[in-house]
């Protein structure tokens, strides 16, 4: 099979679809890959390391959509791209369309057959391709939150530890899931004041049993929310509904309960954002303030350690694609209702209820098409 692998386009996003050694896994195997040229340059991978495993170098992203028949990119597809997407061609990467209505009517209008990394599961229920960028996410949060809280870029003047005698931070993170505990493993770390909110009693124990003492950990249904708001000094919002807009759990009056220069990092914004005050930004312009509250909403956060987080999403990606590629999709999907979970646009259908719900548009099921 044919396999092409854009230049990534959104602004600040520095990823590449496929490292040289997932390219030379797939070569090896029989299939042709098409890279576009200096494609992985910023993430350390030259044309040459491409060459080298079999891959063919091209100039043109449209050259790329023309010919293959899987693309395999990191980010959703730009508008530009999606005019470039053919019929039956299948579309492999993040999608995130519940926060995308122009996309998501792009890409059912292109009759393609979208997999989207972030609704594949596993047998536990898990999200094996989103949890890699996930994780850095998390860990981003905390370096992106304690670097906001400075006083030079707007933040209340706080080390995020604190000093001998001098108390640290409070840190509360809503959601105890992959962004929550990679999240405290940094503000830990750097020894903040950690609160962890997430509704599962039996998640929270697993993270204590991680952390100990090192985390207050609060069920969130017995929690006054919008106390520990007002007394954070850095908030992570990594609540995730999987597919779907993220719900907004913190509402513009706790926004304006918060203290001056305190900091928000909202993680979900791919989905929307679980703060109401929140809006998508750029590495290139991070933040914003509202009400005197520092917002930092960068959708594509693991785009800014391009390297690391390449080599850990290929890891979680390449199996499902080996797959694709060795007995097309029909196969594949059948065969995996783990996999099956990935399709979220089907040759002109949205076969992802989340997708459906968040635009009232019909939903059908995956197995119906498959």
């Amino acid at each position: 099979m044919i396999i092409g692998v854009p230049k990534e386009i959104k602004l600040q996003e520095h990823r590449i679809g496929l490292t040289p050694e997932s390219v030379k896994i797939l070569t090896e195997k029989g299939h042709e890959v098409l890279v576009q040229n200096n494609g992985g340059f910023e993430a350390g991978f030259t044309n040459e390391d491409y060459k080298k495993v079999g891959a063919k170098i091209l100039d043109d992203a449209a050259d790329i959509f023309k010919q293959a028949e899987i693309i395999v990119k990191v980010k959703e597809p730009q508008m530009n791209e999606v005019a470039m997407i053919r019929e039956n061609q299948i579309i492999y990467t993040y999608l995130h369309l519940a926060a995308a209505k122009e996309l998501t009517e792009g890409l059912i209008k292109s009759k393609a057959v979208c997999i989207a990394y972030e609704t594949v599961t596993d047998d536990n229920g898990r999200l094996p391709l989103l949890a890699p960028m996930s994780a850095v996410a998390g860990r981003m949060s905390i370096q992106a939150g304690a670097h906001s809280l400075e006083k030079n870029q707007k933040g209340r003047g706080l080390l995020l530890g604190g000093a001998p005698g001098v108390e640290p931070a409070n840190v509360v993170i809503l959601g105890g899931g992959v962004v929550g505990e990679n999240a405290a493993i940094i503000a830990t770390g750097m020894r903040g004041k950690v609160y962890i909110v997430d509704k599962s009693e039996a998640r929270l124990k697993q993270l204590q049993e991680i952390f100990g003492d090192k985390i207050i950990p609060i069920q969130s249904d017995k929690a006054d929310i919008k106390k520990l708001i007002s007394e954070c000094d850095l908030l992570i919002g990594g609540v995730l509904i999987p597919g779907a807009e993220a719900p907004k759990l913190v509402t513009k009056e706790m926004i304006k309960s918060m203290k001056r220069g305190s900091v928000i990092v909202d993680v979900a914004i791919d989905q929307g954002g679980c703060v109401e005050t929140s809006k998508p930004t750029t590495h290139a312009e991070p933040t914003y303030i509202v009400d005197e509250v520092v917002h930092y909403c960068v959708a594509n956060m693991p785009g800014g350690v391009p390297r690391t987080s390449t080599m850990a999403l290929n890891k979680a990606t390449l199996p499902m694609l080996i797959k694709l590629a060795d007995q097309g999709y029909e196969k594949t999907l059948k065969e995996n209702k783990n996999y099956l979970a990935g399709l979220n646009v089907f040759k002109g259908q949205i076969t992802y209820k989340g997708v459906a719900d968040a635009f009232n548009l019909k939903y059908t099921p995956p197995e119906n098409l498959i």
